[in-house]
C-alpha cells in the first residue's frame, strides 16, 4: 500500500509546490549576488573580510546541504551521517579548512533544539576545525535561523564556542601570474523567491511535505526534485558568474553537482560523443553504464545546455538518498569535484572531476 501511495502522491504533491511557489528570478538573483559580493569586498559590517590563500598549498573542502534533521524517516541526512563523519575525519587529518556552505541543518522541518540533540557527533567533529582556526560556516535558506545572534548563542555556541561566526558568503583570493583572482562562495538561494524567505516554502515543508515524507518514507532532495527548476537555477548562477571578472563562483542549494560550468552528466555525455566518434566500444560501454548510474544518483535530472566559461561550480549535497555525498576540494593548486561513496561505515573518496586552478584562471 505504501509503495502504491508513493506512486500516486509524489507527482501531485510536487506539482502543488511548484504551482503555488515562485521560480528563480534572474533580476533578483543578479542583484542579490552582486550586492553580497560587493559587501564582502568592501568589508562592510557583518561581512567577512576577503580570505587570501596561497594557490600552491591552500586546502579547502566545501560541503553543503547536509540537512541534518531529527534522525527520523523524514531526515535526509540519516543515511549519510556515517559517510559524512568519515569525510570530516579524513580532511581534518590532512589539514583542510572546512567551509560549510549552508543548509547544514534542516530547520524548516525541525526545531533547532531537536536537530542539535540528534546531531551532536557531527557538530562536535565540525567544531574541531573551528578550534584549529580552519572553519567557516555559511547560512542557507533551510538554516536561515543561524543568521541571528540569539539563535547562535542558544544552540550552536555551546558546541562550537564563542569563536563561531556565520556569514552569508565568503571570498577567497589568490594571485596567479601577478594577477588577483577570487573564488566567491555562497549557498545560492539569494534572490530565489521560492527559497529566499518564502512563507509558502516554509509552510509547505512543515505542514504538508514532512508528514507525507515520514509516512511514505520518500526521500527527496527538496528543491532538486524539480528538474526544470534546478537546471534553470544552475544556469542563472552560471550566467551571473560569467559576467564577473577573474572570479569563480561556488554554490550549493540545488543538490546537483556542477564542475567548471558543466554538470557531471553533461561532461560524461560529451566524453561519450568522442568515444562514439572513434568507435571505442569498451569506453562507450563504460560511459553508458556510468551515465545511467549518475542519472539515478542525481534523481534523473536532465542534461543542461553547455556553458562556455568555466566559472561556476556546485557542491551537490551531503544527503543523497543512497547515502553518498559530494563536495568541492581546493588543494595545492587544483580544484576537484569529489564524491564520498558509502562503503560500510568507512566511506570511500572518489574524484569525479579535477582541474588545475591556473587552467581555469587562464580561461576567465
Amino acid at each position: 500500500m505504501r509503495k502504491l501511495l508513493q506512486r500516486l502522491l509524489k507527482r501531485p504533491v510536487t506539482w502543488l509546490a511548484q504551482k503555488f511557489s515562485s521560480s528563480p528570478d534572474p533580476e533578483n538573483i543578479n542583484a542579490s549576488l552582486s550586492q553580497l559580493l560587493e559587501n564582502i569586498r568592501q568589508e562592510k559590517n557583518g561581512y567577512p573580510a576577503p580570505i587570501p590563500f596561497d594557490m600552491a598549498d591552500g586546502r579547502f573542502i566545501v560541503l553543503s546541504d547536509q540537512h541534518k534533521g531529527g534522525r527520523d524517516l523524514a531526515d535526509d541526512f540519516r543515511l549519510t551521517a556515517d559517510n559524512y563523519m568519515a569525510a570530516l575525519e579524513y580532511y581534518y587529518a590532512r589539514r583542510f579548512t572546512l567551509i560549510n556552505l549552508g543548509d547544514c541543518e534542516e530547520l524548516w522541518e525541525n526545531t533547532p533544539a531537536a536537530v542539535i540533540e540528534k546531531n551532536r557527533l557531527p557538530l562536535l567533529e565540525e567544531a574541531k576545525y573551528l578550534q584549529s582556526d580552519r572553519y567557516y560556516r555559511i547560512f542557507g535558506n533551510h538554516d536561515l535561523e543561524w543568521k541571528y545572534t540569539i539563535q547562535q548563542n542558544l544552540y550552536l555556541k555551546p558546541i562550537f564556542g564563542d569563536k563561531l561566526a556565520i556569514y552569508e558568503g565568503l571570498l577567497l583570493t589568490t594571485v596567479y601570474n601577478g594577477k588577483h583572482y577570487s573564488i566567491f562562495l555562497s549557498h545560492g538561494h539569494q534572490g530565489d523567491k521560492r527559497s529566499d524567505g518564502n512563507a509558502f516554502s516554509n509552510w509547505f515543508v512543515a505542514a504538508i511535505w514532512t508528514p507525507i515524507q515520514r509516512f511514505l518514507e520518500i526521500s527527496l532532495d527538496t528543491i532538486s526534485d524539480s528538474f526544470e527548476l534546478v537546471d534553470k537555477h544552475n544556469i542563472l548562477m552560471y550566467e551571473w558568474s560569467a559576467r564577473q571578472q577573474d572570479l569563480l563562483f561556488v554554490s550549493g542549494h540545488t543538490h546537483k553537482p556542477v564542475f567548471a560550468s558543466l554538470d557531471h552528466i553533461d561532461r560524461l555525455a560529451k566524453q561519450l560523443e568522442k568515444a562514439k566518434a572513434v568507435n571505442d566500444a569498451a569506453l562507450i560501454q563504460a560511459l553508458e553504464e556510468e551515465i545511467e548510474r549518475r542519472r539515478l544518483e542525481y534523481q534523473g535530472k536532465k542534461i543542461v545546455k553547455t556553458m562556455a566559461k568555466p566559472s561556476y561550480f556546485n557542491t551537490g549535497c551531503c544527503c543523497f538518498s543512497d547515502g553518498d555525498m559530494t563536495g568541492i576540494e581546493i588543494e595545492n593548486g587544483f580544484i576537484r569535484l569529489v564524491k564520498w561513496k558509502v562503503n560500510g561505515k568507512a566511506g570511500t573518496r572518489v574524484v569525479l572531476e579535477e582541474s588545475p586552478l591556473f587552467y581555469l584562471f587562464d580561461q576567465l
